[in-house]
């Protein structure tokens, strides 16, 4: 009798001694405005628009393939140009690539989007790269943009999102984190620290840290929420001596290492203005291209080790491909996730709840009859999609 009760409440509660098994992915896609000059159009977020509309366009068909092959669960896609209407933008990428098979590959579907606003491209009132001109965009952006939702984000999965409960830290203010890196242009002995600042008082009181957006988006996966924590810090390059962009890729991913932790991040906001730390015992995956590589000459010290050695985050396992390991003499190409050379794109689950199966990159070798999907740029991205397997329990 116990065991035919026990047998019916089993039934009843689908996978509470089954561990929930998912696949979570980030690619940064390429998929913006100044990839497609050849449709001779303004750049405009109109522009991706017009190429998701389409169903057509080879670059965006062999990115589509690729998530087929890879087939995630969960995936953010980076550098997807932002677009309000969702019907003419994620919706449609969905609907008229994704849902229609590419090269024979079985088609997929993501029922669940998530989009929003960025600071790429948004215009500010600043000369923000001091190069004497105020243009609003581009340098004077609050993120380096030539339009408005420049670089957006999406989020693409299978499993519900709990819409009320996302955060977003796009407005949190870069001068509200203790102890920024503020850039400095050194002085006349190199030292920054005696240094001018590089931006007023009036700049630095409104620049926003994020240079796109930071999200927390809790999906429900069984019986499990799975918090997925994504950004795309800006590239810690195209500045000068004052490091503007290095620094502040450094404290866009101190931000979310801090939201994490409590103790550190008790100064925290979202854009609803309330004070917010990821509560502890909580499942997440920190996702996104994150410009931090963590070995080789694009190596910055002490920044993505931020996530990498925080006790909540498990970096243990790296994913690697064989076409990487091929691009490079280094030892470590094989990690590489961006094919100028770097480990630029992170899958990176909690310590808490969350066993890694497996990880991966979509790189190919050069023998493989899919290394046509990115033996160039062109072909689908200078990045590469990454994955991970991931045991929920």
């Amino acid at each position: 009798m116990k065991i035919k009760v026990f047998l019916i409440l089993l039934a009843l509660i689908p996978g509470i001694l089954v561990a929930q098994t998912i696949k979570v992915a980030t690619f940064n896609v390429s998929m913006e405005a100044t990839n497609y000059q050849s449709l001779n159009m303004q750049p405009s977020a109109d522009v991706l628009a017009h190429v998701l509309a389409s169903g057509q366009h080879p670059q965006v068909r062999n990115i589509a393939e690729i998530i087929q092959r890879v087939d995630p669960d969960i995936i953010l896609l980076n550098e997807f140009d932002y677009i309000e209407d969702k019907s003419k933008g994620v919706d449609a990428f969905v609907k008229n690539y994704l849902n229609k098979p590419q090269s024979d590959q079985t088609p997929v579907n993501y029922p669940y989007t998530y989009v929003s606003s960025v600071n790429t491209g948004k215009p500010s009132p600043f000369d923000l790269d001091n190069n004497g001109k105020h243009t609003g965009y581009g340098g004077d952006a609050y993120g380096y943009g030539l339009y408005p939702g420049h670089y957006g984000m999406a989020l693409l999965s299978k499993f519900p999102i709990d819409e009320a409960a996302i955060r977003t830290f796009q407005h949190f203010k870069w001068q509200d984190m203790p102890h920024a890196r503020a850039p400095r242009i050194p002085d006349e002995n190199g030292n920054a620290d005696n240094g001018k600042t590089w931006y007023s008082e009036e700049e630095w009181a409104a620049l926003p840290l994020s240079s796109k957006s930071h999200w927390d988006i809790p999906i429900k996966v069984g019986i499990h929420t799975v918090h997925i924590l994504a950004m795309h810090p800006t590239p810690p390059t195209f500045d000068g001596d004052e490091d503007r962009n290095g620094k502040r890729n450094a404290d866009e991913i101190r931000l979310m290492a801090d939201y994490l932790t409590p103790e550190k991040g008790a100064y925290v906001y979202d854009d609803s203005g309330a004070k917010v730390s990821l509560a502890a015992g909580s499942r997440f995956v920190l996702v996104g291209d994150f410009n931090a590589a963590d070995m080789g000459d694009k190596h910055r010290p002490g920044v993505i080790e931020q996530l990498l050695d925080s006790p909540l985050v498990n970096g243990n396992l790296v994913p690697v491909s064989a076409g990487g390991a091929a691009v490079s003499s280094e030892v470590f190409s094989n990690r590489f996730t961006a094919y100028w050379g770097a480990r630029a794109d992170y899958v990176l689950p909690s310590q808490f709840g969350i066993k890694v199966i497996d990880t991966g990159v979509f790189w190919p070798e050069k023998t493989s009859g899919l290394h046509r999907l990115v033996n160039s740029r062109d072909a689908s991205s200078d990045h590469r999609l990454v994955w991970a397997i991931l045991s929920l329990h």
